[in-house]
């Protein structure tokens, strides 16, 4: 057995764990807070069988894009002032963490 743990953008997450319980896997949703943008993720948590690690991961990828936006960045002059420029960042995607697990008790 494996745990996935997965972090999607809340952008990303109905779509991601709509497939994957369509595709019958079980998923536990967590509101989590990411470091970078300080923007919501979410972290699912989705206990599967060895050989279908590779599906799991496959469904998460393919609703979980990878995409550019503008988000304001903040300068800082020495003489006190502040000015406000957009910055293109890197948004979406998944992290996935596979991790083995002994026991899975579904009560």
């Amino acid at each position: 057995m494996k745990l996935l743990i997965a972090i999607v953008s809340n952008d990303d997450s109905s779509a991601v764990i709509n497939s994957l319980m369509k595709s019958k896997y079980s998923v536990t949703k967590l509101s989590t807070t990411g470091g970078f943008l300080r923007a919501g993720n979410t972290t699912l948590l989705v206990g599967v069988e060895d050989e279908k690690v590779d599906d799991c991961v496959s469904i998460i990828g393919s609703e979980s894009c990878r995409r550019t936006e503008m988000v304001p960045a903040t300068a800082s002059f020495d003489i006190g002032r502040y000015t406000s420029f957009p910055v293109e960042v890197q948004v979406g995607g998944a992290t996935i963490f596979v991790l083995n697990i002994e026991q899975f008790i579904k009560l």
